[in-house]
């Protein structure tokens, strides 16, 4: 075997300086002479220790190679190909990833480029226009995705909501059966008014959702209101026989 001589700054990697061995043997890069490979690197880094220190990523990958050759001695060794293939396909990638690296570097070196003077401003650099300091400072936290600090909520904001008055739905409830027995209630609109309070409209809200799970109420397909004779006449036959 010729005795070869390199200088470890001239690769950029241990992938480097393989792929250099197989052009310089000229391997297959599909097929590789594994073992004569692994010879070739492990006496090309033995040699560069002995003038130089050798980079640390370079003596990884001589340790995996000899790795790999003892694999390789055993009779019909799984680990021993799925290394072999592991390293075969790093070189392609390797050497894949160099030649598009050439190629757009040539791209890049044949590429005409021409910077111009600046242009003189016609007008003053400084902004002169009068804005509203109150908009300046919304626009600066608009422009670092912060939210203005809200003011702490004054007491005259709580007093609706700490004096409403509380409305149960039990109350609700007897309130539409009273109204769809006697007549008078005939739509899920006439429910609800702009005039009661927010806690009224809740509470009949949910009042009317019990009595739909209950089974007492019906709504039809326009909104109309019906109670379920079934069930009144299921109530009242217990209570006779009570």
């Amino acid at each position: 075997m010729d005795v070869l001589t390199f200088h470890i700054e001239d690769f950029d990697g241990p992938l480097d300086l393989l792929l250099h061995l197989v052009g310089k043997n000229k391997m297959n890069l599909y097929d590789i002479n594994i073992m004569e490979l692994i010879d070739q690197y492990t006496a090309a880094i033995a040699s560069m220790q002995d003038r130089m220190e050798v980079s640390s990523e370079f003596i990884d990958m001589a340790a995996h190679l000899v790795q790999m050759k003892s694999a390789l001695l055993l009779p019909r060794s799984q680990e021993a190909e799925r290394m072999k293939a592991e390293l075969t396909g790093r070189l392609i990638e390797y050497s894949t990833c160099k030649r598009v690296a050439a190629e757009l570097g040539g791209r890049a070196r044949d590429l005409y480029t021409a910077v111009r003077a600046p242009m003189p401003l016609d007008s003053p650099a400084e902004y002169t226009r009068p804005q509203d300091p109150d908009r300046l400072v919304q626009a600066w936290y608009s422009l670092m995705g912060r939210s203005l600090r809200r003011k702490k909520p004054s007491q005259e904001r709580f007093e609706p909501l700490v004096t409403a008055p509380f409305v149960s739905v039990g109350s609700r409830v007897m309130h539409v059966l009273r109204g769809m027995l006697r007549g008078t209630l005939h739509r899920m609109g006439q429910l609800f008014s702009k005039n009661e309070s927010r806690s009224t409209n809740v509470a009949t809200f949910l009042a009317l959702l019990e009595l739909i799970r209950a089974g007492r109420v019906r709504i039809g397909a326009e909104g109309q209101l019906a109670v379920e004779r079934r069930h009144l006449r299921h109530k009242t036959g217990k209570g006779q026989s009570e």
